[in-house]
């Protein structure tokens, strides 16, 4: 009987079987049922993470009802916890892309649980990290596992590329010349990247535009700098897609605000101050941010910085304003009540909430690109 030749997505689809297979074992392969879920197989174009690439097919593959049994046993046979929490946010990026509502608040949750397990005792440390695998897992193979990744290779674009063309890709909605021209500044250097995409996530206040690329670069400690490019792209892809969004009213002040008050201030290129404010100083700019409106909170904060006082004392009454807005929540109305969160409750999707959440966000963001 003459032998065929497999088609190229035949020979990935049984390389990563096979691989998967290697990972956790011929029996226990066999017993979660891991031979047929291979079926799709990834595509020729598909992103591969190395020596992680085992790790992260689990992540994706593995049935969830048999999910924690498996990462179980891979703690048990001597994989590091980091490793997996690594695997499972690769997995996310590759699958998402940052454009699953569910998908990139678990990418999110990723290095908070992490943290969370250096503070546990040694046999309690993967409870947080584990209940985060989980929902990730769920997650993926709810949209479809490998065959529904929203992340491929991406070549980057000829010729020099600016923080200004990432903009301006992204406002025309180009996710694929967006990504391209992010993959340029990204083979200059990692930072050049990063920086360059906080002009475009700075030009909305939207707490998730603002909190990704954070987490993001959180993660890189536990993953590695060699996969910015990967975990970044997912705010690339969600700017691209918060284009095509409804705008409330003032939704894009920020993209002419901020440029002004920058050149007024004469803040472009200058190295950020390093002067301390006292208890009353933090507390008075708290108050003043907290009771002006958008626009003079940051005219203020503008004049500050201008004054030489630094970003860590601004972060710090900026804080101090936003938890303002928790303290201050009567949770939801009647006409905001729905499952599981009830009149009256506070919940993760609160202003005061998600005001919180942007400003250690950003608070994180600019001591990392100051750096």
């Amino acid at each position: 009987m003459p032998k065929t030749n497999p088609s190229r997505r035949q020979f990935l689809s049984d390389v990563g079987c096979g691989v998967l297979v290697a990972s956790v074992g011929a029996t226990m392969a066999t017993d979660l049922g891991l031979s047929k879920s291979f079926a799709a197989g990834p595509t020729p174009d598909a992103l591969s993470f190395g020596a992680l690439e085992p790790l992260v097919v689990l992540m994706q593959e593995t049935p969830v009802n048999k999910l924690l049994a498996v990462l179980t046993e891979k703690l048990n046979s001597g994989t590091e916890l980091r490793t997996l929490v690594a695997a499972a946010a690769l997995a996310n990026a590759r699958t998402f892309g940052g454009e699953d509502y569910v998908g990139f608040h678990t990418l999110m949750a990723i290095a908070p649980a992490w943290h969370m397990s250096r503070e546990l005792p040694s046999q309690q440390q993967a409870l947080p990290v584990f209940k985060v695998l989980y929902r990730n897992t769920n997650r993926i193979q709810e949209q479809g596992g490998r065959k529904n990744e929203v992340l491929h290779t991406v070549a980057a674009a000829p010729g020099t590329q600016t923080a200004e063309d990432l903009r301006k890709a992204i406002h025309n909605k180009g996710a694929n010349s967006a990504e391209k021209t992010f993959a340029a500044l990204a083979n200059k250097s990692t930072d050049i990247a990063f920086n360059a995409l906080l002009e475009s996530v700075g030009e909305t206040t939207e707490v998730h535009r603002t909190v990704l690329p954070y987490r993001a670069w959180d993660l890189l400690d536990i993953i590695g700098h060699d996969h910015a490019q990967t975990l970044l792209r997912q705010s690339v892809r969600y700017c691209v897609k918060a284009e095509s969004w409804g705008r409330y009213p003032d939704y894009d002040a920020p993209r002419t605000l901020l440029p002004k008050l920058l050149e007024e201030h004469h803040l472009l290129g200058r190295t950020p101050g390093d002067k301390s404010a006292d208890d009353a100083w933090v507390e008075k700019m708290s108050q003043t941010i907290f009771t002006s409106t958008p626009a003079q909170a940051a005219a203020a904060t503008a004049a500050a910085l201008a004054e030489g006082f630094s970003p860590a004392a601004l972060g710090e009454a900026l804080s101090l304003a936003a938890n303002q807005l928790i303290l201050r929540d009567i949770g939801r109305t009647f006409r905001d009540e729905t499952t599981n969160k009830p009149i009256g409750s506070v919940h993760g999707d609160s202003i005061g909430v998600h005001a919180c959440d942007s400003a250690n966000a950003w608070r994180n963001l600019s001591r990392v690109s100051n750096a």
